[in-house]
């Protein structure tokens, strides 16, 4: 049975990794010259290449282990992407004196545009509530494996809830061959290790 193991890539591996989100778009040309561009997604999903981030022989024991444990595309993981990791002050919304639960995001500001993107894998250790600008420290929990945040009593009308915090992305391999070479005794290599974003 697949699932997803609240487990994390070895930080040292995914250091090197080159990648990041990835959105899906399908475009149609008239015979004219004009486009027509349809957004298929309205959240991109992450991919990454950590082929890069074996240095020496621990490396690439831990990463047979990882790979093995995981049974290939099987089972899910926690990745840090080292690009994108943090959000600070971030608002999650406001309360109106009966809603309990809020999910944490990071959001992204260019121009008139504002993308909110669900954080379902935060760092236990990493995050700061506040409501209406006082840190939160008790009658409050954080899901750590789902990013919803829940307050024993509702907040408030127009109390801005707001969080700092890290996050991690759910994250499989998208193969299930591990394509090891031995170059040296104290060094091995798998010139692309293809990881993918998965929805949670």
């Amino acid at each position: 049975m697949t699932g997803f193991h609240e487990i994390r890539f070895p930080d040292a591996i995914a250091r090197g990794a080159t990648g990041g989100p990835v959105h899906d778009t399908t475009v149609i040309t008239t015979v004219a010259g004009f486009e027509r561009r349809n957004a298929n997604w309205s959240i991109p999903r992450g991919r990454w290449d950590v082929g890069s981030g074996i240095r020496n022989r621990a490396d690439l024991e831990t990463l047979i282990a990882f790979f093995r444990a995981r049974q290939g595309r099987a089972h899910g993981f926690r990745f840090k992407d080292w690009t994108d990791y943090r959000a600070t002050d971030i608002t999650l919304g406001s309360g109106d004196g009966t809603l309990k639960t809020f999910q944490l995001v990071k959001r992204y500001a260019s121009g008139p545009t504002d993308v909110a993107r669900p954080i379902s894998k935060p760092v236990a250790g990493s995050i700061t509530i506040r409501r209406a600008g006082a840190i939160v420290s008790a009658g409050m929990t954080v899901s750590t494996t789902t990013g919803v945040v829940t307050f024993s009593t509702a907040p408030p009308a127009r109390a801005a809830i707001t969080a700092d915090f890290e996050f991690d992305v759910p994250v499989r391999f998208d193969t299930d061959q591990m394509m090891l070479s031995l170059e040296a005794y104290e060094r091995g290599s798998w010139q692309q290790i293809p990881l993918i974003e998965i929805r949670t």
